[in-house]
């Protein structure tokens, strides 16, 4: 298989990681006054059951080309306020498609601790 077009090369992804690193997790920790979450890892069995799940859900509402929209969480709860994410389908590929509401998100993931550095 050849590789995707639209990969990066892993200097690119170190710098991207790095970036985020010194801005955002930096006013993160600040604010919540401990480090966060910053990288989730999911099984390739668990991405592919969900895009296999999102390919037929949308298929069957007639959604021919479906995408995944990746969101920023956090949980608010006694066991954690820590960050997450999770990935929603959509009726769509482009940026400004709609979230398929009719299709539910896939979360559960887990986080490196503490966070993994790319």
């Amino acid at each position: 298989m050849a590789k995707p077009d639209k990969c990066i090369s892993v200097e690119e992804a170190r710098n991207l990681q790095s970036n985020w690193v010194e801005t955002r997790a930096v006013e993160i920790k600040k604010a919540e006054g401990a480090t966060d979450a910053r990288d989730f890892t999911f099984s390739l069995n668990d991405l592919q059951e969900f895009l296999d799940y999102v390919k037929e859900a949308s298929t069957e509402q007639g959604i021919s080309n479906p995408g995944v929209r990746v969101y920023f969480g956090a949980y608010d709860s006694e066991e954690s306020t820590k960050a997450t994410v999770f990935l929603a389908a959509t009726d769509g590929a482009g940026g400004d498609a709609n979230n398929n509401y009719n299709v539910d998100p896939l979360n559960r993931g887990n986080t490196g601790w503490p966070p993994n550095d790319y």
